[in-house]
């Protein structure tokens, strides 16, 4: 006879799932439409119909440390046939949602992206930050909106080498160590998965590095798993795409202007490249401008359809929304930063910049707490699943129940 294994539900996290996104999550009865319907769940112990009972059942262990979740793309195939509304992707979502908050400490991050009677801390602590910066900066300029030669010039303002580059290089040790701790915190949390979880344990493991190029190429860069769906989500597939290429440009755009920068220093040819303010028809410029025209097209249709999403089949919280009004932020002021800028319009100019440096501080000093920590996280996760041989698809034989 197999042991008798002693379940000790944990009240408080059934209750904190509800909160997030997974209220209806006692609806299911265990009848595995979900996992049936799934084209992205594994034939082996599929999802995500045991992670629904787990979760009725408060095994909070068994979730956080539950690679699967991290492999559903959230198509909401199984909510729409779910023939009692629990609506499964949701609570993979909540999951999700919930170890993006508390991953890595400080948690009090997470947990302020959550409820937006944090906000003004979250806002705050950069709005302070440069405001200080300002009024220093103006006293010693003679002015809260100098103009150089009649051109706005935010450098003499915000000085890059003094104030921007400092603080944002810190910002990045910070989040990269972050990002570190929580990626080691999942590797080793997925290493407890039971044997009967892993389809190719007993074969030669595929090495990481090359999961991590397959993982890139195959799905990162095309998000091809989308097409894998039942349903429709072009919507999804175009937001999303467009803005992980926008920030793949104005990353470029960042890293061209630092080095050219600081290399500059030394090697006099490159200080040319990243001289600001730059031309329109430099290509950089160029390139910066294509990033933000493809961060205002994501926004547009990832914001459109969770404004049209129907509300019993899909819930948005305001962990949610909190990640789209700051892309919303980065992107608009940044704009306008430059039309401001090229209209030497200072008294405008200044203050919409300012409100850019809050907006890009919000979305990287935070980004490990934040939903778009995904772009670390799941990339993990699907790396684990490739090196263990945790499969995220069916067979064709299985798929043929599916059609």
């Amino acid at each position: 006879m197999s042991e008798a294994v002693k379940i000790k539900p944990d009240l408080q996290f059934v209750k904190e799932l509800q909160s997030v996104g997974g209220e209806t999550l006692k609806k299911c009865y265990q009848c595995a439409t979900c996992s049936v319907a799934c084209p992205l769940s594994p034939p082996e112990n599929p999802f995500p119909r045991k992670e629904m009972i787990w979760a009725q059942w408060g095994m909070k262990d068994r979730l956080v440390n539950n690679i699967d979740v991290w492999l559903c793309h959230n198509c909401q195939t199984c909510s729409d046939l779910c023939p009692r509304g629990a609506r499964p992707g949701d609570l993979l979502a909540a999951i999700r949602n919930m170890t993006y908050r508390k991953l890595v400490p400080p948690v009090a991050i997470g947990e302020w992206m959550s409820s937006p009677k944090y906000l003004p801390i979250l806002m705050g602590i950069p709005a302070a930050l440069y405001l200080l910066i300002w009024i220093i900066r103006a006293g010693i300029l003679g002015s809260f909106f100098p103009l150089e030669d009649g051109h706005v010039v935010y450098g003499h303002l915000f000085p890059g080498d003094f104030t921007i580059d400092p603080i944002f290089g810190l910002v990045a040790v910070f989040v990269a160590y972050s990002f570190y701790k929580g990626v080691m915190t999942m590797w080793n949390s997925f290493k407890t998965l039971p044997e009967t979880f892993v389809v190719g344990e007993k074969k030669e493991k595929t090495p990481i590095l090359q999961c991590l190029v397959d993982v890139v190429k195959e799905e990162i860069a095309t998000h091809a798993k989308w097409n894998d769906c039942g349903n429709d989500n072009t919507e999804r597939y175009i937001g999303h795409l467009s803005l992980l290429y926008g920030f793949v440009a104005l990353f470029i755009v960042t890293s061209v202007v630092a080095v050219s920068h600081w290399g500059g220093k030394i090697f006099h040819f490159l200080a040319p490249l990243g001289h600001t303010p730059m031309s329109l028809i430099s290509p950089v410029k160029l390139l910066a401008n294509v990033g933000a025209i493809l961060l205002l097209v994501g926004l547009t249709y990832l914001t459109r359809r969770r404004v049209n999403a129907d509300p019993s089949k899909s819930a948005s919280s305001y962990y949610d929304w909190y990640l789209l009004g700051v892309i919303w932020g980065v992107a608009l002021t940044g704009i306008g930063s430059e039309i401001f800028r090229l209209a030497s319009v200072p008294q405008i100019a200044y203050p919409v910049y300012y409100l850019h440096l809050i907006s890009v501080f919000m979305l990287i000093a935070y980004l490990p707490w934040s939903k778009l920590g995904h772009l670390v996280y799941r990339t993990t996760a699907l790396v684990y699943a490739r090196h263990s041989g945790r499969v995220p698809l069916k067979t064709e034989e299985d798929k043929i129940f599916i059609v």
